[in-house]
C-alpha cells in the first residue's frame, strides 16, 4: 500500500506569520499509530554489537609531564585519546613526592597529571600516538611529533607494556582509584 504526502495548506497564524497545514489525501492511513506499526514491521531489527567485557580490555598508564602541563597541553592530550575512542578510567593532578619519583620515574618531579585509559590495543595504539622518546624522530601528529622539542621536554609518558602499565596504575592510583564503568559509545567504536 502506497501513502502519498499530505498536500501543505498555508494560513496565517498568530501575528500575521505564514503556519503550515496539512491536508489529509484519499491516500491518508486511518491512523498515524498503525501506519508507523506496520512501517516498523517491515524494517530489520537493529543489529546489537557485543563489546568486550572491561576485563578483557587493555589499560595503560599515560602521564602529562611537568613541561606539558606547564605548557597548556592535558586537554590536547586528553583530546587525542578520547577522539580515538578510549576510554578514561582515572585522572589526577599531583605534584609526585618524591619517593613516588624516585620509584617511578626521576623526570616527573613537577607538576603531573596521571591518568589511565582503557580499551582495545590501547598500549601499543597509546605508544604509537605518543610517539618516539626523540620528539625529532617522532611522526608528524604523533603527540610528541607535533609538541615535544628534545628528550628532557617530551611532554608525555606512557607505559609500553600491559604490565608495565599495571604495574604503573598500581603505583599511582593504588588498588581503589581506577573506576569501572562502560561507555555509550563503545558500539561505535568496536565492531564486536
Amino acid at each position: 500500500m502506497a501513502f502519498a504526502v499530505a498536500a501543505p495548506l498555508t494560513a496565517t497564524g498568530r501575528g500575521g506569520r505564514a503556519a503550515c497545514l496539512a491536508r489529509p489525501s484519499a491516500f491518508t492511513p486511518p491512523s498515524l499509530a498503525a501506519a508507523g506499526a506496520r512501517r516498523a514491521s517491515t524494517l530489520p531489527r537493529r543489529a546489537t554489537v557485543a563489546t568486550p567485557p572491561i576485563a578483557a580490555m587493555e589499560r595503560t598508564f599515560i602521564a602529562v609531564k611537568p613541561d606539558g602541563v606547564q605548557r597548556g597541553l592535558v586537554g590536547a592530550i586528553i583530546g587525542r585519546f578520547e577522539a580515538k575512542g578510549y576510554k578514561l578510567l582515572a585522572l589526577k593532578a599531583l605534584v609526585p613526592s618524591k619517593e613516588l619519583a624516585s620509584e617511578h620515574y626521576e623526570a616527573l618531579s613537577g607538576p603531573v597529571v596521571a591518568m589511565v585509559w582503557g580499551g582495545g590495543d590501547v598500549v601499543k595504539a597509546g605508544r604509537t600516538m605518543i610517539g618516539e622518546t626523540s620528539p625529532t624522530a617522532s611522526a608528524p601528529g604523533s603527540i610528541r611529533g607535533d609538541y615535544g622539542v628534545e628528550v628532557g621536554r617530551n611532554v608525555v609518558h606512557g607505559s609500553d607494556a600491559v604490565e608495565t602499565a599495571e604495574r604503573e596504575i598500581k603505583l599511582w592510583f593504588g588498588d581503589e582509584g581506577v573506576m569501572e564503568w562502560e561507555s555509550s559509545l563503545n558500539k561505535w567504536v568496536y565492531e564486536d
